[in-house]
């Protein structure tokens, strides 16, 4: 999979030039291929490229921008360096809410990716109010039994263990278990 994003990137930026925006969709996608196998020495400067050709071709407020902002703060918080991943996260809440309205579920994507590094740093009053608004969304605009919800009750249940407060861990896990379930279920593995 690799060599045909790499492919596509040296097409790409032989026929378009160095700064299109095309290119940071190319590097946005091959590095998020690198953070999902764990090459986040890999990803980092990808993205922090894909970042700036965003950053210099395009509105503030394009979706490619927050997209790119907010796959570098998911590889900087995968690295531990939580403090190079908040102020990346928080523009990229800013440009989907302002961009797709505040119930989209690319909005409770940022608010879960916002809530998860508080979460890591021990900061649970913050992120506690941000995952019910990320349950929220999801529920709403995807139904009450989609695999999102599953992951925000997973991460939600996650939070209220670490801060000792594990009244309604097991029914949250338990639902989110039973969501799974189902899906699995109707998807076997290895159905595409």
């Amino acid at each position: 999979m690799q060599p045909l994003y790499q492919r596509a990137f040296a097409i790409d930026e032989k026929a378009l030039g160095p700064n299109h925006p095309d290119l940071a969709t190319d590097l946005n996608n091959l590095a998020e291929l690198y953070r999902a196998q764990g090459k986040y020495a890999q990803a980092e400067p990808l993205l922090r490229r894909a970042v700036a050709i965003a950053e210099m071709s395009l509105a503030p407020g394009d979706l490619l921008v927050a997209s790119c902002i907010s796959n570098l703060g998911l590889v900087y918080k995968n690295q531990g360096k939580y403090a190079a991943a908040e102020p990346l996260y928080q523009p990229a809440l800013a440009i989907r809410e302002k961009t797709l309205g505040p119930d989209h579920p690319h909005v409770a994507n940022s608010l879960s990716n916002l809530a998860e590094l508080y979460r890591a740093q021990g900061r649970y009053a913050e992120a506690e109010p941000l995952y019910k608004r990320a349950l929220a969304i999801v529920q709403k605009a995807l139904g009450p039994d989609h695999p999102n919800v599953a992951m925000v009750l997973q991460n939600y249940a996650q939070l209220l263990r670490e801060a000792k407060r594990g009244t309604e861990v097991g029914e949250m896990e338990a639902r989110a278990q039973a969501i799974r379930a189902a899906h699995a279920k109707h998807d076997p593995p290895g159905k595409a």
